[in-house]
């Protein structure tokens, strides 16, 4: 029982270093992302979110990054000036303003080109696994991004409002 506690734990514990390596060379890719398309790395990041979820409220857009409104609104403004997003006006409810993707189809091609050797390395590793495994990876990622959003939560306090 010890024997298997043991190998768990070390496990656990390479899990843990291996997710640090992962997050750090992820942060690094996307800053050299983020410089490519002249942005910070925070409005490169929140404008990713924009792009899957949008259009959305800036306090929606402050909920899903937890960011505080205010910070929000210097990134929205940033994207606005450099043409990656613009606001509208809701047209159920026009006193709402949302901010949606404004990329033109040449500025689409050039973000998306950033991506394209990543995504076909993510295929090359992808093709190491069976369907079965990648579903459990597919479980622990979606965990993971549950459970980075809490923590995240609860280091701008927002948690607990």
């Amino acid at each position: 029982m010890s024997r298997t506690r043991s190998k768990r734990s070390e496990l656990i514990a390479a899990l843990g270093m291996a997710g640090r390596e992962l997050s750090a060379h992820t942060v690094m890719f996307h800053t050299a992302v983020a410089e490519r398309m002249r942005l910070g790395l925070t409005d490169h990041k929140a404008f990713d979110f924009i792009l899957r979820h949008g259009p959305v409220t800036a306090g929606q857009l402050a909920e899903i990054t937890g960011l505080t409104t205010g910070a929000v609104t210097g990134v929205i403004d940033r994207l606005e000036k450099t043409g990656y997003v613009e606001r509208v006006r809701d047209s159920a409810d026009r006193r709402k303003v949302l901010v949606r993707p404004a990329l033109t189809p040449a500025r689409e091609r050039q973000c998306c080109q950033l991506f394209d050797s990543l995504g076909k390395s993510v295929d090359k590793v992808s093709a190491n696994y069976s369907d079965s495994e990648l579903s459990v990876i597919l479980d622990f990622m979606r965990r993971s991004v549950e459970m980075m959003h809490a923590e995240t939560m609860k280091l701008t306090g927002e948690a607990e409002k």
